[in-house]
């Protein structure tokens, strides 16, 4: 037992050095980049290096929740790290140490190796290991001399020394995480987007979206809202810390294929003539019947419009979109020139983007999924062809041009869900951005195939939800289908596909009881 407690005090002295590493260089790193932050440099950099089906596996099973979990598996393995250099510490101080300078160097790496960083955004990682060395060192020393007090009769072994060593663990923990949340809150102010995204006023679109029609909500209880309110609206992208960038500095350049470049500021950008559409966007990771759909409205810049006026050269195909933290996107030429609403949105149902859908500009592009379209935090568009640049996830095994898939899904009952006996209301939403929804049918048990009633639409960029009465519902274990028909007179296929490399596709199933 003796031994066992001996042990687990060199292990919270690991757990309590890596603490106030990991805070020093959070807090460090408020006054650098957002890649210059530790994990955030070693999350992206794994996010980079994982197969797509890793990536879907985590979706699929966090969901909205898989940088947490990335996170939450990130602390977990640096707990586990600084456990085992802290036992070292109690037989081998001088490999412990060497092994935390290690780890500092190879961390520092990771960072300088980051997309938007340069040689001096390993600073932070430098005075974090610093801290790191000198926290172990210290607590190591409080440690030996709790083990090696005398501990009299009837008294806890080490007496005042082991009371030293815990005060020291603690001060060291409460530094730790106090200068993590520090960090944040020093970059949120040191950057300014808060404020200037509070103090920004949307200008009067020029063109309006047309108000919805009513009954586009379906009337079932249960049924998501019919615009996706902004807090509610799935996000799905490689930034493990949201990139902070203040209006004021902010510059678009049209580059590439052109017969002139272009650089934009965002004053300039909202002195364009804007345009509001109605858009439902769409992950490429969504499995059937899941929830990475959202329909907002949008206000932005015709991509067309900027397009025209760098004057895009014939041969080209391909715009090349890059994100301030390095994500690209590869979008066919045609979607962002033909007439549909492809913007560069600057809000987001009335308000200015949110900080994590791509304040302050985003691109939007109805019918194709958002790997190939929807590049936030916006800084780049480079004109060019397919067979000459690939983008950041076509490099890793998805297909060049993304077109969404038509979908349709039970949102009403929930899977497993008890309903009462008698008349069962079944709702669910369909989409086929870019050709509207034509028809919905459902299926219950074995039955036969019945139309659902659609609620209005608003326009074809849009989701479409539905409803179905089911009058006489027995008692029992039910399953409902569901298929879609798009606006071309198209049948959902009922074949199965994992989303990589082009989208999910087959029909929705769920079970359900009915309460006897």
């Amino acid at each position: 037992m003796a031994h066992r407690t001996r042990a687990i005090r060199y292990i919270v002295a690991g757990l309590g050095a890596a603490l106030v590493l990991l805070g020093v260089a959070e807090a460090v790193s408020a006054f650098f980049s957002a890649a210059s932050a530790p994990l955030v440099a070693i999350g992206g950099a794994f996010i980079d290096v994982i197969p797509p089906w890793v990536k879907d596996a985590a979706i699929a099973l966090f969901g909205l929740y898989d940088k947490l979990a990335l996170f939450a598996t990130m602390a977990l393995a640096v707990a586990v790290l600084a456990a085992g250099i802290g036992l070292l510490a109690r037989r081998r101080r001088g490999a412990a140490l060497t092994a935390v300078v290690i780890l500092g160097v190879v961390v520092g790496a990771v960072v300088v190796s980051r997309s938007g960083t340069t040689p001096v955004d390993v600073i932070p990682t430098l005075a974090g290991t610093a801290a790191g060395l000198a926290v172990l060192a210290w607590l190591a020393r409080l440690a030996d001399a709790a083990e090696g007090a005398p501990a009299p009769s009837g008294t806890t072994a080490g007496g005042p020394d082991r009371r030293r060593f815990l005060r020291a663990v603690g001060l060291s923990a409460v530094a730790g995480v106090g200068l993590i949340v520090a960090g944040r809150a020093v970059a949120g102010i040191r950057h300014g987007v808060d404020a200037a995204r509070e103090a920004l006023k949307l200008p009067a679109a020029a063109r309006k979206a047309p108000p919805l029609p009513s009954g586009v909500q379906a009337p079932v209880e249960g049924m998501p809202p019919f615009t996706t309110p902004n807090g509610e609206f799935y996000r799905i992208d490689t930034a493990l810390a949201v990139p902070r960038v203040n209006p004021a500095d902010w510059r678009l350049r049209i580059t590439g294929l052109v017969e002139r470049e272009i650089e934009m500021s965002f004053d300039e950008l909202l002195a364009e003539d804007l345009v509001e559409a109605d858009v439902t966007l769409t992950c490429v990771s969504n499995p059937v019947g899941g929830d990475l759909a959202g329909n907002a409205r949008w206000l932005g810049v015709p991509v067309r419009r900027l397009l025209e006026r760098a004057g895009v050269d014939p041969s080209a195909d391909m715009v090349l979109s890059r994100s301030v933290d390095g994500f690209t996107a590869g979008t066919p030429l045609s979607a962002l020139t033909d007439e549909r609403n492809s913007l560069l949105a600057i809000g987001m149902n009335g308000e200015p983007l949110p900080e994590i859908h791509g304040f302050p500009v985003r691109m939007v592009v109805p019918g194709l999924y958002g790997y190939v379209s929807a590049t936030k935090w916006l800084e780049e568009l480079k004109v060019t062809r397919f067979a000459d640049d690939t983008a950041y996830w076509t490099d890793r095994g998805w297909s060049a041009e993304g077109p969404i898939k038509l979908a349709s899904r039970v949102d009403v009952p929930r899977s497993f869900a008890n309903v009462p006996a008698g008349q069962v209301t079944i709702g669910g939403t369909a989409w086929a951005q870019q050709r509207g929804i034509s028809a919905v049918e459902v299926k219950i048990d074995d039955g036969d195939w019945v139309p659902a009633e659609l609620a209005a639409a608003a326009n074809e960029d849009t989701w479409r939800q539905w409803s179905f009465a089911w009058d006489d519902a027995s008692p029992g274990r039910h399953e409902v289908s569901v298929r879609a028909t798009d606006g071309d007179g198209v049948l959902q296929t009922s074949d199965r596909a994992d989303p990589v490399p082009n989208g999910a596709s087959g029909w929705h199933r769920i079970q359900f009881t009915v309460e006897g």
